[in-house]
């Protein structure tokens, strides 16, 4: 097995004091450790991050960096991003199956932005994710996400699994289909961030 020296990131919302979907985010990490480094232990967040005492009542982010085993956690106060416009930017060589701290391919497709808020990433002619989210549209009747995402997310994963949402293929031409995108994370729910589809720059 190839042994990987790269860090990887979990980012978990946090709110009365407790870690939300924690399970999914245990599920992710102990997978790419097996994956990417051969452990085959498994690590509980919760037990091994220990939440502030002094943390406000607010909505927190926590960012878990670790590899063979958890690196570091930090903790920032959360705010939500206004996006009104997105560029779809298309790169067929991109990969991110696992959630890597090194985002400096996304970093520089965001970069391809003209003037909009954040961008889609297009590849082989399919909707994939945001520079930073999955994303989940709208026809009239039901929430649909792209069956192709660069990363299966905790809030996606656990969307479908409630039946909240369906997987569908989506191409640039099936957007005319869809009425509004909303973009979902492990620290956005649908409905925090909506745009309208008339607003995605090809």
């Amino acid at each position: 097995m190839i042994k990987y020296m790269c860090h990887l990131i979990e980012t978990i919302k946090v709110s009365g004091k407790q870690f939300l979907n924690i399970a999914c985010h245990n599920g992710r990490m102990n997978h790419a450790r097996l994956k990417l480094f051969g452990n085959s232990d498994k690590i509980d967040i919760a037990q091994s991050v220990r939440i502030p005492a002094d943390l406000g009542e607010g909505v927190y982010k926590c960012t878990v960096t670790y590899s063979r085993n958890i690196v570091k956690a930090e903790f920032s106060l959360y705010s939500i991003r206004k996006i009104r416009s997105l560029k779809a930017v298309h790169c067929n060589s991109i990969e991110y199956e696992y959630k890597y701290a090194d985002r400096s391919l996304l970093n520089s497709l965001l970069q391809q932005r003209m003037g909009c808020d954040e961008i889609i990433i297009v590849k082989d002619g399919k909707l994939t994710d945001t520079s930073f989210s999955n994303i989940i549209l709208y026809d009239g009747s039901n929430w649909v996400t792209p069956d192709t995402p660069l990363l299966k997310g905790t809030k996606r994963e656990k969307l479908l699994r409630e039946g909240f949402i369906s997987e569908a293929s989506v191409s640039m031409s099936d957007l005319n289909k869809f009425d509004k995108v909303s973009l979902i994370n492990s620290m956005l729910d649908p409905g925090d961030i909506i745009a309208d589809c008339r607003n995605i720059l090809a």
